[in-house]
């Protein structure tokens, strides 16, 4: 399903851009919901928040927690660069927040995931996005 970015940006307001932005968002943060349940992980928390910061899914697949970053963009490079350092970094810090309640603790077995969803509808995920 194509998601419908901002058209003609030039005749829109700025608070209707952002809706159009928000409602594109939450397309494609349902898109690779289901992009990742068609793939046996079960999305067991949308749009979790910590005291740190917010991770966009959660995922389980046996006793592995998948953490996705959903960014959306006409292409897949625009969305990949709409995430910043300190980006990164609060998603560590609210991985480990979120780790703080599993029985394992931080021992659980991680992936952290950047999934780019393009003006097309197209998944691309990049999985251990983030792995030194």
């Amino acid at each position: 399903m194509p998601i419908n970015l901002v058209s003609d940006p030039v005749t829109q307001n700025r608070a209707d851009r952002g809706k159009v932005n928000y409602h594109a968002g939450m397309a494609a943060e349902d898109a690779v919901a289901r992009h990742y349940e068609n793939r046996g992980v079960v999305i067991c928390a949308r749009r979790w928040r910590g005291i740190t910061g917010e991770i966009d899914l959660i995922g389980r697949r046996g006793d592995e927690v998948i953490f996705i970053e959903v960014k959306q963009s006409r292409t897949h490079d625009l969305a990949a660069s709409h995430i910043s350092p300190a980006q990164i970094a609060r998603i560590f810090t609210t991985v480990d927040e979120f780790l703080a309640g599993e029985p394992k603790g931080l021992l659980t077995d991680v992936r952290i995931d950047l999934a780019l969803v393009d003006g097309q509808g197209r998944i691309d995920v990049l999985e251990n996005a983030f792995a030194g």
